[in-house]
């Protein structure tokens, strides 16, 4: 597809243009320019990101990366109190992860010190100055052709096993598939003004053909693909999360169950690590602890597999969510401390999404495709220790571009619906507490729009009543925001802002027709039936007490701090039956999924998604 486009921030490139720089480069260590470019864009979509690190410690428009750090931090499932299991039919499990055996440094994550020795150029330049690393990745390319004993040939086609060579990756299948990546970018070309206000273009060569068999030539090893569920066209090796039971009665990490076939798979949870790739594979291949389906690495977007698709992993807090969902970890920090992914961990993702949509059914939308931090508190109770990754830095506008579902509108012009779509790089609402409470996070682009009291800045900003704290400008604080791609019913209009319901208030946000932060959408709606004044949202849709057979203990039917009111509408996503499946036990003989009469609405009720009974509402087309 077309390279995507950015709006430009107030950053400049000082030394040349960031094109001049590609050709300067290309030109002094004879380098195909295409190929510096497409390398370039696979890692940073040519952004320098003023500076700041990724999620790995990578720098500037090459992701040269020196992440010593990063692996001393740990996983966001060992933070707050979040159950990962989320079933209180089951106590909870929150043991600390043990991380003194994670691996050293890998050479993936330290090439900017290797560019630092290739080019003469200090760590610092290269980390500050795009023009530097620019020619940093350049240096490391040529000494990857020279490594592989392949002359510096001005054909971009000569230089695929340099390319599969750069990515880092230790295995030849993730090799390929990034080396893949750079040259379907090569092929389709673009331009694109990047976050620095570069406008930087690559020509589309489309009959391109590279060497593939230079790959035999990097003595990459083979992956241990086999058992694996992903598509073809990612790289993906199988690390399994153990089956084990320890102790008199307990066990961990996952459940084993039947999916599709007994229960559907519903939805697709996108999560942060919050660490390093080498310390959380480590933590998933603990027993006594938590489990998901899927782990994507940042720097090469290689895939490992945990947990196979028909078992249900501890990972989303929410019982219900778990047991009808696949959880994907992303290497990477929701704040550290500029917190920006890679294009090559986005592809990869998007893939391995299209596929399990496809194979499950699962829409391609905001109410199917979650973040952690749309997930809801299944009970009061735990709604405050909810998760809050993959945070307001996550492009889910790219995303859904990659996923072949971009997000437009979709209704007429004042339509009773809006869908969230800021412009992601002129988006920049300040957050606080990325690298110490209260102090501002670095300016940066992002999916996350602020709600208001009022049509004003200056009025309060939205109370979530389940949290009990007053809300803020906190990077993990969604008690008023909302993000990319989720649908709201328009409860006002006021000049340059637009109010929607949200967590029973009506809400603010500015969204002037230059510069739109909503676009205009259609779909179906619910609202109180007629008589009632309110109606209870529950954070799981567990059946009635009727269904449940005997061995199988009822579970309580619980409704979380907010109500629905009466003159407000919310967004469907679903409609589903009632549904729980039982398993508290290590034998799965006792296992069973029990489902109800009674029938629920999924919706979009705040910055989370929620339930509403079939029972309390009435349903209209908006």
């Amino acid at each position: 597809m077309p390279l995507m486009g950015a709006a430009p921030s107030p950053e400049r490139v000082s030394s040349a243009t960031l094109q001049n720089a590609f050709a300067a480069a290309a030109a002094e260590y004879r380098v195909p320019q295409s190929v510096l470019l497409a390398v370039s864009y696979l890692q940073s979509r040519w952004d320098g990101h003023a500076g700041a690190p990724s999620v790995t410690g990578g720098y500037g428009p090459m992701h040269l990366t020196d992440a010593r750090t990063a692996l001393a931090t740990a996983p966001h499932h060992s933070e707050g109190t979040e159950d990962p299991r989320g079933d209180d039919a089951r106590p909870a499990l929150r043991p600390q992860p043990d991380l003194s055996n994670a691996a050293d440094v890998p050479a993936r994550l330290s090439t900017l010190v290797k560019a630092a020795e290739l080019t003469g150029l200090s760590p610092e330049r290269l980390r500050t100055d795009p023009a530097a690393n620019i020619t940093g990745g350049a240096a490391l390319l040529a000494f990857a052709q020279r490594d592989l004993g392949v002359p510096l040939s001005a054909d971009p086609a000569d230089w695929y096993g340099a390319v599969a060579r750069f990515s880092g990756a230790d295995d030849s299948a993730t090799a390929a598939a990034y080396a893949h990546d750079v040259y379907d970018v090569i092929r389709t070309g673009g331009e694109r003004t990047t976050d620095a206000g570069q406008r930087v273009a690559l020509a589309a060569q489309p009959r391109l053909a590279p060497r593939t068999a230079q790959l035999r030539q990097t003595g990459l090893r083979a992956p241990a693909a086999a058992g694996t569920e992903c598509p073809s066209t990612v790289s993906c090796e199988w690390i399994p999360a153990p089956y084990q039971q320890f102790g008199d009665d307990d066990y961990g990490n996952h459940d084993l169950g039947d999916r599709p076939k007994s229960q559907s798979i519903k939805y697709i949870v996108i999560h942060d690590t919050e660490g390093g790739w080498e310390g959380v594979i480590n933590l998933v291949q603990d027993p006594t602890y938590v489990s998901w389906q899927y782990s994507l690495r940042s720097t090469d977007g290689h895939v490992a597999q945990h947990v196979k698709a028909k078992d249900v992993a501890w990972h989303a807090g929410n019982w219900y969510v778990n047991a009808k969902s696949i959880g994907l970890e992303h290497e990477g920090f929701l704040a550290y401390p500029d917190s920006w992914y890679t294009e090559a961990m986005y592809r990869s993702s998007a893939r391995l999404v299209t596929y399990l949509a496809a194979k499950y059914g699962v829409p391609l939308d905001r109410q199917h495709i979650l973040g952690h931090n749309n997930v809801p508190g299944p009970t009061t109770a735990t709604v405050p220790g909810m998760h809050t990754d993959p945070g307001p830095y996550w492009d889910w506008a790219h995303y859904f571009e990659l996923l072949g579902r971009p997000v437009k509108a979709t209704g007429r012009k004042n339509s009773g619906l809006v869908t969230i779509r800021p412009d992601y790089a002129a988006n920049q609402p300040v957050f606080t507490g990325c690298v110490a409470p209260g102090e501002p996070c670095a300016a940066h682009g992002s999916s996350d729009v602020r709600l208001y009291s009022d049509h004003d800045e200056k009025s309060p900003l939205i109370k979530d009543v389940g949290l009990g704290t007053t809300p803020g400008t906190g990077v993990n604080d969604i008690s008023s925001r909302v993000s990319t791609g989720q649908q709201y019913a328009v409860a006002d209009r006021w000049g340059d802002w637009t109010a929607i319901w949200y967590l029973g208030q009506k809400a603010w946000f500015r969204n002037p027709p230059a510069q739109p932060t909503a676009v205009p959408a259609k779909g179906v709606v619910v609202t109180p039936k007629d008589g009632l004044d309110s109606v209870p949202v529950y954070g799981r849709a567990y059946p009635e007490a009727s269904a449940y057979p005997a061995g199988v203990p009822v579970q309580a039917v619980s409704p979380l701090p907010y109500r629905l009111p009466k003159g407000q509408q919310y967004v469907v996503g679903d409609k589903v039956p009632g549904e729980y499946y039982y398993a508290v036990s290590f034998a799965t003989d006792a296992h069973k999924v029990v489902v109800g009469k009674d029938e629920y609405y999924e919706i979009q009720f705040g910055h989370r998604v929620a339930f509403v009974r079939a029972a309390d509402v009435r349903v209209s087309a908006s």
